[in-house]
Formats: C-alpha cells, sequence, structure tokens
C-alpha cells in the first residue's frame, strides 16, 4: 500500500516537460545533432545528422541532463520577466563574463561523458555554432544564459558518447560505455 503524502516524481513526466521546454524555446533535437555532426565529422565521415539524434536522445534521456535543461530553461524564463533579485537579475540578463553558474550547470552534464565531453564543449562554446549563435545572440529579447551552455553541453555529449562507441565497435566490446 503507498502512502499518498511521499513525494515521488513521474520520470516520463519529466522527459516530456524537458522536450517541450526544449521546443518551446526554439530548440529542436535536429538543431542539436547539427552540433554534434559539426563536432564529429572530421572523425567520422560517415556520420549523419540522424545518427547524431540517437546519440542526443541517448543524452536527453537522462534524468541528470534533464534536471539541467529545466533548470537552465527557469532560470532564463525568470531573468527574462525581471523576477531576479539584484545583482543576479542583471547578471543573468546581460550573461555577464565573470558570471559562470551557466558554465557549472552545463558541465554537470558534460561530467557524465568523461573528459571528451569536456574539451568538445569548451571547443563549442567558443564557436558558438549553428544554434548557438541564436541562443546567444540576445536580440530577440529572449535570455538564453543557461540554454546556450546547455545545449552546447547536450552536443559535447553526444559527440563524446559517439567517440566511445565507435572505439568500443573498433575493438569489438559489446557493451559499450557511457550508455
Amino acid at each position: 500500500m503507498s502512502n499518498p503524502e511521499i513525494y515521488s516524481l513521474n520520470s516520463r513526466k519529466v522527459a516530456e516537460a524537458t522536450d517541450e521546454w526544449l521546443i518551446k524555446r526554439g530548440v529542436t533535437k535536429l538543431a542539436i545533432a547539427e552540433l554534434v555532426h559539426f563536432l564529429q565529422k572530421d572523425y567520422f565521415p560517415d556520420l549523419t545528422p540522424e545518427d547524431c539524434i540517437v546519440h542526443v536522445d541517448a543524452v536527453l534521456s537522462k534524468r541528470e541532463v534533464q534536471n539541467a535543461v529545466l533548470t537552465g530553461i527557469q532560470l532564463d524564463i525568470l531573468a527574462e520577466e525581471g523576477k531576479l533579485m539584484p545583482p543576479l537579475q542583471d547578471m543573468i540578463k546581460h550573461d555577464e563574463s565573470l558570471y559562470g553558474c551557466d558554465e557549472i550547470l552545463a558541465l554537470s552534464i558534460v561530467n557524465v561523458y568523461g573528459s571528451i565531453g569536456f574539451t568538445n564543449f569548451g571547443y563549442v562554446d567558443k564557436l558558438k555554432p549553428g544554434i548557438l549563435v541564436r541562443l546567444n545572440s540576445k536580440t530577440d529579447g529572449e535570455i538564453h544564459t543557461f540554454l546556450d551552455d546547455i545545449v552546447g553541453a547536450i552536443a559535447a555529449s553526444a559527440a563524446s558518447r559517439i567517440a566511445h562507441r565507435r572505439q568500443a565497435e573498433r575493438e569489438g566490446v559489446t557493451q559499450p560505455p557511457l550508455d
């Protein structure tokens, strides 16, 4: 017999909310997959954006990733609405260069996928290719201080997952790492 007063969150609802909020903020899985492809195409010329979507989905299936996505988007929205306390409001609104909590939240995603994920994240965060150009632009009135880093981290993690799986395939390992 279950106690209705005991807290329990439905994992499917968290996953659905993650997908829903990414779309509401203008981020598609294909846009993330294009970043993954950008990061890995030189190493795996046969890689397609469709292949990359499989790995983006795998990264997004992890609760730690979903938590970071939902938290970051919520903070961005609160900043858009002017609902944060000063000076945090201005730091997030203007993506203050000395405010690194957005990168730290994104690194919580990359941390699941090892050192390749870290280096890919740094690279994509510096270049800001693909959808990251729009998320980082600050011209449409939306604030994506957290989301641009989170999207980069998801792409970097999926790229790391591909690299690890391809190496496992070369070695004939049946249980690849970083599922």
